[in-house]
């Protein structure tokens, strides 16, 4: 059966008089809630995305609006009722702006070096392998490698730090989570390669460079999602 305009309005559990920034806030709480990561499901998601592209834009919304013959609720011209209500919105709208702000300084301080400092260590690992599968046994070789590992802990702590360093906000939650599990198999791929630099022990080279392949799609999954909590 066909959907109808007015879907996209139920879709993000929002009535057609919402404001833009009411759109946006019920939009990110929902991506959150069913983001695959958290368990959720891909079509719930991109029902989502289809109904924020079209809200999201003045444009498109009215002319949705016309085609879905949807009204704007009436505007109380005068009186006491009229008032509150227009206060509570311009509070409402208030909040809305100070917790994007708190998102912004959030990002901006924490993720951005975060992910800078994740990068340096998961980008140049396969060139470090590399170097190293030409003779696991060569000193100089293995030497060369646990530098890099000894300089990539250096850069985790400074990751750990920057994490505790300011709370997540709430309209970011399930991003933050992402970005600590993140984070740990980052550690915990480096902990795994340590081990095999002391005894040679095949898996834990090899669990440790599965750990840093989840890791960079993890980082990938992340900076599509920054994307989507940043509108």
């Amino acid at each position: 059966m066909a959907r109808t305009p007015a879907d996209h309005y139920a879709t993000l559990g929002v009535p057609p008089g919402a404001t833009t920034a009411e759109i946006k806030a019920a939009y990110r709480a929902l991506v959150k809630q069913h983001h695959p990561d958290a368990g959720g499901d891909q079509r719930t998601i991109l029902a989502l995305n289809a109904a924020w592209e079209v809200l999201r834009d003045g444009d498109r919304r009215r002319h949705y609006d016309h085609g879905a013959g949807v009204g704007m609720p009436a505007r109380t011209a005068a009186g006491g009722g009229g008032t509150a209500k227009g206060a509570a919105a311009g509070r409402h709208r208030g909040a809305g702006a100070a917790s994007d702000e708190e998102l912004l300084g959030w990002l901006q301080q924490v993720y951005v070096p975060i992910d800078r400092l994740i990068g340096q260590v998961i980008n140049p690992f396969p060139a470090q392998l590399r170097s190293l599968a030409a003779d696991p046994y060569d000193d100089d070789l293995m030497e060369a490698f646990c530098a890099f590992l000894e300089q990539s802990r250096s850069r985790m702590e400074k990751v750990e730090a920057l994490y505790r360093s300011r709370a997540c906000p709430a309209a970011a939650r399930g991003f933050g989570l992402s970005l600590y599990h993140c984070l740990s198999q980052v550690q915990d791929a480096l902990v795994e390669l340590e081990r095999y630099t002391m005894g040679y022990v095949d898996s834990y080279l090899h669990d440790g460079k599965e750990m840093l392949r989840e890791a960079r799609l993890r980082r990938s999954r992340l900076k599509e999602e920054r994307r989507r909590v940043e509108l």
